[in-house]
This record gives C-alpha cells, structure tokens and sequence, in this order.
C-alpha cells in the first residue's frame, strides 16, 4: 500500500477475455514504465488521446503525469506482469464537484475490457473524494471511447464544439450502471473458467518415472482420458515419462500451453510459475501441498502464488487440491489424481476438499450419474465457487450444481449469484461447519442457522450430507420439477409404502393413501397403478422389492412409460439399488453415456426418497415464486438518518433523539463503537417507537402515568429486565395500581433499577423481536422471531439479507417455527401480519443504507389486529472503515 492513496485503490482484476491484470494508481517511479507504454502506442491512439501528433513524452510530460496528489488529480493504470497497458485519469475542474476525465490502451490489448474496469476504480475513487460529474472531451472519429461512456450506463449528454464531442457523465450510482457492471464481471469470470476446462494443450510440471507420485498420475489419467489436445511431460532430468516425450522446462516446450498443472514440492512453486509466466501460460492448476494449510510461511508462500500470477494474466485453482476435469467429448480433460472419473452427465461439481475430492467422484460414478465439469479448488488461494457459478450460468451442458464448500470466501456475492443462477439452474450444497487450515475465507459471525436461511433466501438447496448432496442430484439431473407437494406412493411391499408414507408426512409432504399391490405384483399392475394416481398427486414414488430377485426389466419399463406420459417426478426404490440402474436410463444424446431426461433415480430406501423429493418440492415452490423487487418506501429520509448516525459517531447528540453512551471497542479490530436508542433514526424509516419515561420514584411514576393516560405499563427501563418473567406490569389504570406496581417491580428487580412507564398497547397482541447484524462479509442480516420465552429459548428466528423485498418480508415472518401463532391458531387472535412485513422491508431498507449500524433491536414489538407496535429499540454504531466485499468496482478477493 502507498501512504497517499488508500489501500483498495489497488485491485486485481478479471479482463473480459478471462486474462487479469492488476490496477493501481500511478507513481513517481512509473516514470520507466510510462515512456514503455507510451513508446508501444500506435499514432492513432496517441492522435485519438491528444488530438495530434505526439511522437514521445518529454521529461516535464512524464513527470506531470506520474506526480499526482491522488485528490485533485488521479491515475490509474493497468499492468500485465512488469508492462503498463493502460491509464486513465482524472483532473478535478471548477465547480469543484466536476472532473476532465480521459484514458489511454496499448493497442495490443485493445478490446479486452481494460479500460472499463479502470473506468469503475477511477469512478469510485472520484467519489470518494467528492467529484459527482466526469466531463470528456473526445474526437467524433473515436467511436471506442464514446461507446465505452455509452455503454457503461451513466447519464450522459453530448454536444458537439469545435471539432470534438464534450460528453458529461453523472457519477451518481444508476440501476442501469449496476447492471452493466455485474454483467461485465459476470461475462469476464466466466470466460475466465472456460479459459481453464477447456485447454487446447497441457503440461504437467514435476511428472516423473517414479510409480505413486502425483506428476505421473495427472499424466497418466490425462492420457487415460483421451485429452483431444498435447500433453507436455515437464522434468529437468527424464526424457520420457509414460511413453510421451518430456521436456526440460515450460520454455523449452515448441507449441504454446494453455494450462499448466504444478505436481512439485511447494519450494519450487514460485520459480515455477515465473516460468509459466514468461511462456504465456494462460492458467495454473497447482496440486502441490505445503502452503496455507502448513501455518504462515506457507500462507506467505501461498499468497506470492496467486500475486505472481494474477499479475501475469493467470488463474490458479489450488494448491493443495484434486485438479479439473471436463468430460465434454470435444475436450476430455482429466487434470485430476483421480484415476476414477465419471461420465458424461448434466451436474457440475464444484469441491474444496482435495483430499475428498476423489471418494466424492468415485461415488458419483457408482450411482452412474455422471458429470460435466469438476473443480477442487483445495486452499480455494485464487478461483472458488462463485467464479465456477458466473461459468456455469451460461454453459448448456450444465443443468445442476454441486457445490462441497468448507469455506464462502465472499458470501455476500454468493449469495447474490445464487438467487441468479438458482432461477433456472438448482444448486445444492453442502457446507462443512469448520473452517480448514489455509482457506482464504472470512469467519462468520452469523449462526449456522442464519447461514441456512441466507441459502433459502437465494434458493440454494443445502442438505446435511454428501449422501443428501447426490440423492437430490440425481433426481433433480433427470426428472422434472414437482408442481406441488402431493405426492402417490405405490409398491409391492406394504411396510415399505407405510413407510414411505409416514416418511413423507414428516417431510412437509402431502401424501395420498399408499398402494400396495402386493408382492407378486408385475408391469402391467405397476402401469396401471401409476396411471390411476399420477393425475392426482405431482409426484410419485415407486417401490418394487420383489420377494424372489427376477427379469425386472418390464416393470421398469412401465415406471418409465408412466413417468414419460404424465411429465412428472418419479421416483423409486428399486430392488434397494443406489443411482441409476440400467434398466431405469432412458437413452442419452448420441455419443453420450449418461442417462438422459427422463431416467429414474433409485434409492436404496424410501425414506431417502422421500427426503430428496422433500428438498426438491421445497425450491420448486422458490422457484414459483416471484422474484420480488425491493419496493420504494414511502415516509423515509435516509439524509437525515445518516446526519443522525454521523452526529453519533462523533460524540454529539440530535436534540433528545440520541442517547450516546460510552464507546467500547467491542469490535476487537481498534474501532470504536456507540451505542444509542434508536427512536430518532427509525422515525426517519417512518417506523414510531413509543417512549417510555423514567420514574425516580413512585411518585413520579403516578404523575407520569396520569400524563401518559390509562392505560398503561410499568416495566424496567433495561430490555435485558424486561424479559424476565414478572418483570411487566400491564393494565394499570388509576394511581393505587401504578403505585403499587412500581413498588414490587422495585423490590424484584432490585434498587437502582430504573423503572419506565409507557402507553400500553392494545391487546390482545403477540410480542415479536426483530434485529438487524452487519455481517462484515454478507452485509446487513435481518433477523426475526417471536418474545415469546419458550421461542427465544428454542433460538427460534429467521434470517434474511438486506435489503428485503415484499416477499422476503412475508417469508422471514413465517419462517419462524412458532409462525402459527400470528395467524390465529392454538387460541391465539391472528394478527395484522402485513404491518409486521412492512416493519421488516422499513429496518431493511434502513440497514442497507447505514452500514455504520452494526446491531439494532426492536424489543419488544408487540403484532395485533390493529397493526404493530415497537416499544423499545437500541443500535449500536460503528464506522465504517473497509468496503463491503461485494460493494464497489470490480475486483478479485
């Protein structure tokens, strides 16, 4: 980092053809590297930049270029290994709110997206420093610099004076600029990928003749596998390894390589990777261990990795991990150790754990489901989920995503990706609850709880196990998605259909009465059966266990018959066997060994059928759903909540509203935070806190009550008192009640309690909690879950990020197990739910925008007939002093 500039002005990045590039701001000693640049430059660029003729740079041009004071003049330039590519600046103009803004591409590198992902750091840094409106001057004939300001979804308004095209440019953030960047990052990261499962050539670095080490079995599974392109054996000292030639290094190689898989001790990575560097190698799969995950030397040794081949154009998957794999015919790669690899298939599987990795594919080949692509990012140093996510997207051969995750190195960009992607392709997930040695990943601060309600929200199926992970895999990589949750059971065995039954009761299902057909049962009453139910339900689960084992192939043939005519889930427990039998494929596309559409997936029981239908049922009915908008709320006035916050954190108050208290440094990283009553920064959400007034004494206590009027409630001032039991006195209606009522709230809670009187809220009402968490890696989480005791001892909430929709509003309420009892039941009176909803979207909204308001609970809310009240609330404030992860331009984390 430069002392003048701050830290996250310096970024790696993803260019539009997959190759990186690094951005930072200029220095005075660049001056070598400018002249470079500049000397590459063709006379149109420097014509198109300077409106003439400018043949070199003198020495007074060099040093006003590369001497700025990062405020009123910035730059930022792009580099490739030792080369600047690009530049582009501002300088600040009157009125001091305007900039000139203007940027220059080496030829070479001209429509690869570098200019405009300098265009997003030099915006946001202009920001930063207060400048809301870019202006540029450019040539009519210049049409790739109008089109980038066009395309980059600014306001815009040009004119055309004295021979140039002045074009002004409205920094303020836009939908449309958003957009434009997310779809710009998402086309990148993907290609990205696509650069690294499907190389044209491979070379493996550290393959030797000795039998069992892991260079000579990535080339001998390589080979194995028919890889359509060169394999490169690389070895100092061998001159063949398995039967292919081997050369002496990555340079002495005569043809070009695309990915380089690194099978050496962890000492000789880095040299390694200069080398691939210097041969244009155009991505890393690095197998070796003996980094991250061996303490901090390899940590050191990890990170030199990754900024050594960011900085030459290179993605690295690993270290420490399995490889990747690409089962498409036109590439047949397996750059894996696994000598197992399964077959062609519709599920991409994305997986952390290297050691894992190769029992994980050995199981998918056992069920015969089959793959597309397999990543094992291992350390997860470089590519992780969400780029394989961006790649997966758009790649038709992919239907489903697996993803074995033991750490979300940016959750927050996850879980937007996720709700995407899960709209027209399911991702199921399993997550370990540690965190391994050597993952470049954040520590939630979220229960596990709230991480699960985070993935419903998104639509992301996450199940328990890596059984689980492949149950619902197979059913969902071949059978359509269920309408509804009714589901038909029919079988030759009436235990196991009881069975099934009762297995789908307790799934949340709709199970009609169960068939049994008794166990001499064949085709032609499995046919008929089916046939009579499956217009009744939306899915089916068939069970044949035949008491003497026999031909079943006509019995599946009629499962298939059935599924095929009404176009709904099937699913079976077949002879107890596991994935996909024979007998139950329906044919794939030609030349593909995978079962197609339409195969049925067997179970080895029928409760497990019934829990991956369960799960499938659960995110057919996401998907259904709306994708909802975060609505415009009405009544707010975000400027003066932020005066508000900004008024608090610098010690002052705002009239009677804040109460500023003393700061602790509870957030362990040095900043300070303040905690206040919120009533002031909710009124400006257009959310009314009722006060509560203090009583010295019970003197006052009746003088505040007669003020207040009848009504009212006596309670501790502290909400820690408040929920315990007795701790309230509500009703109270005349002077003898409040007198007494502060006297034996007096003696429970002990003196010096401060004690509250406050309007007592029309009954009856159900008391409610709803909080807000700044998450430094999700952003803001909306919690919430009922006051009942027995709910807040059970940790009965729900989690939702912000900023919430109508939709999230109305799910997160009816999320919480204790839900019932909002809607009338168990003798309860139902309640305005949606008053309860437009609360939630109102703290959203007010929790996305501060980011500064780290905690905040309204305790407690009471929800009856009439609407919902807040009767208490607190927040706790802290700076912000580091960009949310997913927040700002475009960068690799």
């Amino acid at each position: 980092m430069h002392p003048q500039y701050p830290a996250h002005w310096e970024a790696d990045v993803v260019l539009s053809d997959g190759g990186t590039a690094h951005v930072r701001p200029i220095r005075p000693d660049d001056a070598g590297m400018l002249r470079s640049f500049y000397s590459r430059l063709s006379a149109e660029s420097i014509y198109f930049r300077y409106f003439g003729p400018r043949p070199r740079l003198t020495d007074k041009d060099v040093a006003f270029f590369t001497n700025v004071d990062y405020d009123n003049r910035v730059a930022l330039i792009a580099t490739i290994g030792t080369e600047m590519v690009a530049v582009v600046r501002y300088d600040r103009v009157r009125p001091r709110d305007h900039a000139e803004v203007a940027f220059l591409v080496e030829d070479a590198h001209q429509g690869r997206g570098v200019a405009s992902v300098l265009m997003e750091h030099l915006r946001a840094a202009a920001r930063e420093r207060g400048i809301k409106t870019f202006i540029a001057d450019v040539l009519p004939g210049n049409h790739r610099m109008t089109g980038l300001f066009r395309q980059a979804g600014y306001t815009a308004q040009s004119q055309f004076e004295d021979g140039v095209v002045r074009m002004t440019l409205d920094l303020s953030s836009t939908e449309t600029a958003l957009e434009v960047r997310l779809a710009r990052e998402h086309r990148a990261e993907a290609r990205s990928i696509a650069r690294l499962l499907t190389p044209e050539s491979v070379a493996v670095i550290g393959a030797s003749r000795e039998p069992g080490g892991i260079g000579q079995a990535v080339l001998r599974n390589l080979l194995a596998a028919d890889f359509t392109g060169p394999v490169y054996p690389v070895h100092r000292q061998v001159r063949a390894v398995a039967g292919v030639p081997a050369h002496r290094s990555v340079s002495a190689i005569d043809g070009e390589v695309d990915l380089a898989v690194l099978a050496v001790p962890a000492e000789g990575v880095l040299e390694l990777v200069e080398e691939c560097a210097r041969k244009g190698v155009k991505g890393l799969v690095v197998v070796s261990s003996g980094f991250g995950e061996t303490g901090p030397e390899g940590l050191a040794r990890q990170e030199e990795l990754v900024r050594i081949a960011r900085a030459y154009g290179m993605r690295v998957v690993g270290p420490n991990c399995l490889g990747i794999a690409n089962t498409d015919p036109a590439v047949r790669l397996n750059a894996t150790l696994a000598a197992t690899l399964p077959g062609r298939g519709r599920v991409g599987f994305f997986s952390q754990s290297g050691a894992l990795g190769t029992a994980l594919l050995q199981r998918v080949a056992q069920r015969g489901m089959g793959i597309s692509t397999f990543v094992s990012a291992g350390n997860r140093a470089d590519v992780s989920g969400n780029d394989l996510l961006q790649y997966w997207e758009e790649d038709p051969a992919t239907d489903v995503i697996l993803l074995y995750l033991e750490s979300i190195g940016n959750p927050r960009k996850f879980t937007r990706l996720a709700r995407r992607i899960s709209r027209s392709k399911p991702i199921v997930v399993v997550r370990s609850r540690g965190v391994p040695g050597g993952h470049a990943a954040p520590v939630l601060a979220l229960p596990d709880t709230a991480l699960s309600s985070l993935f419903a929200q998104a639509g992301v199926i996450r199940v328990d196990d890596l059984v689980q992970l492949f149950d619902v895999a197979q059913l969902l990589a071949h059978q359509p998605l269920p309408a509804g949750p009714r589901v038909g059971v029919v079988g030759n065995s009436d235990a196991l259909t009881l069975l099934a039954e009762e297995a789908c009761a307790g799934a949340g299902l709709e199970p009609r009465p169960p068939v049994n057909l008794g166990a001499r049962a064949g085709a032609a009453e499995f046919a008929a059966a089916l046939r009579s139910v499956l217009p009744e339900v939306d899915a089916a689960v068939a069970i044949y266990m035949p008491p003497i084992p026999g031909d079943c192939r006509e019995v599946a043939g009629a499962l298939l018959d059935a599924a095929r005519e009404s176009g709904k889930p099937v699913l079976a427990t077949f002879q107890g066997r596991l994935g996909m039998p024979d007998e139950l494929r329906v044919p794939g596309a030609p030349g593909d060994e995978a079962p197609g559409r339409g195969s049925i997936p067997s179970y080895q029981a029928p409760e497990e059928a019934v829990r991956a239908l369960a799960h499938v049922v659960r995110y057919a009915h996401w998907r259904r759903e709306p994708l909802g908008l975060v609505p415009q709320v009405d009544g707010i006035d975000p400027d003066a909540a932020r005066r508000i916050v900004a008024d608090a954190l610098a010690g002052e108050t705002a009239g009677d509203a804040v109460d500023a208290v003393d700061a602790v440094d509870a957030a362990g990283d040095g900043e300070a935070e303040r905690e206040i009553d919120a009533t002031a920064l909710l009124a400006c959400y257009g959310i009314e806190v009722w006060p509560a007034y203090v009583a010295g004494d019970a003197e006052e206590a009746v003088a505040l009550a007669e003020r207040v009027g009848p009504p009212v409630v006596i309670r501790s001032a502290d909400p820690e008192h408040v929920r315990r039991a007795g701790a309230v006195r509500v009703g109270l209606t005349d002077a003898a009640g409040a007198r007494q009522a502060y006297a034996g709230l007096a003696a429970l809670l002990g003196p010096g309690t401060p004690l509250a009187v406050q309007r007592m809220a029309p009954q009856p009402a159900v008391p409610a909690v709803v909080g807000v968490t700044q998450d430094r890696y999700f952003g803001a989480v909306v919690t919430f879950g009922l006051g009942e005791v027995t709910a807040r001892l059970l940790g009965d909430q729900a989690h939702r990020l912000a900023p919430l929709s109508v939709e999230d509003a109305a799910a997160l309420v009816r999320s919480v197990r204790a839900a019932p009892l909002l809607f009338g039941e168990y003798g309860y009176q139902p309640v305005a739910v949606e008053a309860l909803e437009d609360l939630l979207v109102r703290v959203g909204s007010l929790a996305d925008a501060l980011p500064e308001v780290v905690r905040m609970d309204l305790d407690p809310v009471l929800a009856g007939a009439s609407g919902a009240v807040v009767l208490g609330a607190r927040a706790v404030l802290r700076p912000v002093t580091t960009l949310r992860p997913d927040a700002g331009p475009r960068r690799l984390r």
